[in-house]
């Protein structure tokens, strides 16, 4: 099997070969790398379209608190999604203070970064006497943004690569050895990114299912839960990571209460759709 492997990579794609770079400026003294650039991205078009959301009749929000929730959403990715993948993924780096700082060098949890954004949310909410589950709904359909630049940008660096295979447009990583992998990357890219987008905007812009508070994103948990579930069989999880004791791999495990959680949303989204006073303007919708 290794030898059959072993042979496909001299016939595959080779990464380098593509000619990408981490890097997306290099000024000799400052460098701005793509992975920086994806957050950034996905954070400015991410607040674009919340706003053009928020121009629809009943919005939970105004433009005023949409702008103080990017500040605090920013914090929520950039705090959450480090801590959670030191704790989950490298809690070895807690021995070396310093490089818990050392965001440029990559390293954050998906998961993470919506516990503090969901946080963030729930203090704005509380702060301002909003309804915090429909905020909750309106963000869900802007984060594919940032997952969609953020997987291109896991690409672009040769990083969470995928496990061995031999199908046509398998990538010989410089990182992942002398080995053809999936470019799992691209899968996320497609399913969390284009995927999530595709149904998110249908049930918002051609349903009612912003009426029903929780329903958007119980579908965002959902489709990300078990989107990123199944690519966990294509991507290489990380060393020690990849067959827990109860038979998962940590991306698995905690997508688990994800998918729960989203199917719950989803089910109980009806009964709690109630007569929606908007914030801004002066329409109602029933």
């Amino acid at each position: 099997m290794i030898l059959t492997l072993l042979a496909d990579a001299t016939a595959a794609l080779h990464f380098d070969s593509l000619g990408l770079s981490p890097v997306a400026l290099d000024l000799g003294f400052f460098q701005i790398k793509w992975y920086s650039l994806a957050y950034i991205a996905g954070i400015i078009v991410g607040w674009w379209y919340l706003l053009k959301l928020l121009d629809k009749p009943g919005a939970p929000m105004a433009r005023r608190h949409a702008d103080d929730l990017i500040f605090y959403a920013t914090i929520g990715i950039i705090a959450g999604g480090r801590i959670a993948y030191i704790l989950f993924y490298k809690p070895e780096i807690l021995a070396d203070p310093i490089q818990i700082l050392k965001l440029w060098e990559g390293g954050m949890s998906f998961h993470g970064g919506v516990i503090g954004v969901s946080l963030a949310i729930v203090y704005l909410a509380r702060k301002n006497g909003l309804n915090w589950l429909r905020i909750h709904d309106y963000v869900a359909c802007c984060v594919p943004f940032g997952l969609f630049f953020g997987r291109l940008a896991n690409f672009v660096n040769g990083e969470l690569w995928g496990r061995a295979t031999d199908v046509p447009w398998a990538i010989v990583f410089p990182r992942g050895g002398d080995v053809a992998r999936h470019p799992s990357q691209l899968y996320e890219a497609g399913v969390e990114g284009v995927l999530l987008f595709a149904v998110l905007w249908f049930l918002f812009w051609r349903t009612d299912a912003r009426y029903q508070p929780g329903k958007l994103v119980g579908t965002f948990l959902l489709i990300y839960g078990a989107g990123r579930f199944i690519i966990e069989h294509f991507r290489q999880p990380d060393e020690g990571l990849e067959h827990l004791w109860w038979g998962l791999s940590m991306g698995q495990t905690l997508c688990v209460p994800m998918i729960l959680g989203g199917l719950y949303l989803i089910a109980t989204a009806k009964r709690r759709r109630v007569r929606v006073e908007p914030v801004a303007g002066d329409q109602s919708v029933a």
